[in-house]
């Protein structure tokens, strides 16, 4: 059977808008502390910041913080400037990623870098870090600042990585899982462990929460890889093909070329890294990845993360939050059908 025909457990379908709703109250606290803290007497600074943060994005990292502490529920409150700061950090790392992709789209609007220019969007990339930092600082939490710093540092290690291996061909497996491993995964991970920090979590539920979150981030950008191939452009917010014509070494890339034939490595390569490359060279590509199950094998491999970050959960207090994570993690990779 085609990994796309199959039909999704109706309860995966809404498990994002449930947990919207079960942290509605903290997420109304994060949002306004987002707005405010996207002010600037510079004019272009908040006109940019806010172009992003208020362009559709369903804050799932900031949710995830709020939920691990509420997981826990032996809080003071923190909790709330650090979802402010993961998302702060999460679109610092967009403004940055366009600039460096050359991207046109994000979100399904002119990336800002389109509107406002490239080296604006670094620069209030730039602020976004700032405050981050900033927010983290006043919660007086050292561990919790020294996890989400951490993570700052994987994540642009984890970009320069990618961008040192754009077009290279010997890229391998085990390197495209250190380039998702940081550039994607370690902020899931950073979100969940602060959330549960500041929830009160013990060092078990710490290390549980880190863990479903590496492993949530891990099938997540597995299946967002998939879906550059598999997605249309409204449901992307961006170009299908993107990640092809960027010449980005994503999984199911990397599987056709060790298994295609000449033929059908000259196709790909053909088309890896070229800007103008067309509709129906993506499309001679996807059919490639379809004849050697490229992207079922990348899509059995979400699967496998995801199954790991339900079992992390069962280190964690038992409930109806713990059940609601289990269920984000299945929509996480049910995205694809």
């Amino acid at each position: 059977m085609s990994v796309v025909t199959q039909s999704k457990p109706a309860f995966s379908a809404n498990a994002v808008d449930r947990l919207i709703d079960a942290t509605a109250a903290d997420m109304a606290k994060v949002n306004a502390l987002i707005l405010a803290r996207a002010d600037s007497h510079v004019e272009m600074v908040p006109e940019l910041a806010r172009y992003l943060i208020e362009s559709g994005g369903k804050r799932l990292r900031p949710m995830l913080t709020v939920a691990a502490a509420s997981l826990f529920g032996k809080g003071t409150g923190s909790a709330i400037n650090f979802a402010a700061a993961v998302e702060f950090m999460h679109n610092a790392t967009l403004l940055h990623d366009d600039v460096v992709d050359e991207s046109d789209m994000r979100r399904g609007k002119p990336a800002a870098r389109m509107v406002w220019g490239n080296k604006a969007s670094i620069l209030v990339g730039d602020f976004l870090l700032g405050q981050a930092f900033m927010m983290m600082v006043e919660t007086g939490d050292i561990a919790a600042l020294g996890v989400l710093s951490a993570a700052s540092a994987a994540m642009a290690e984890g970009e320069v990585f990618q961008l040192a291996k754009t077009g290279d061909l010997s890229t391998t497996p085990q390197d495209y899982a250190e380039v998702i491993r940081a550039k994607t995964a370690v902020l899931f991970q950073a979100a969940c462990e602060v959330g549960a920090m500041s929830g009160g979590a013990d060092a078990p539920g710490r290390k549980a929460l880190a863990r479903y979150g590496l492993e949530l981030g891990t099938a997540f950008q597995l299946v967002d890889d998939v879906l550059d191939y598999r997605g249309e452009t409204d449901t992307l917010g961006k170009n299908s093909g993107d990640d092809l014509r960027e010449g980005k070494m994503t999984l199911p890339v990397i599987l056709a070329l060790a298994d295609a034939s000449e033929a059908e490595r000259a196709v790909i390569t053909g088309a890896l890294g070229d800007a103008e490359a067309s509709d129906d060279q993506v499309r001679s590509v996807v059919a490639i990845m379809e004849r050697h199950d490229t992207l079922g094998r990348t899509i059995r491999q979400a699967h496998a993360h995801a199954g790991a970050a339900r079992d992390a959960l069962n280190a964690a207090p038992a409930g109806a939050m713990n059940a609601l994570l289990a269920d984000v993690v299945e929509f996480s990779v049910m995205r694809l059908f």
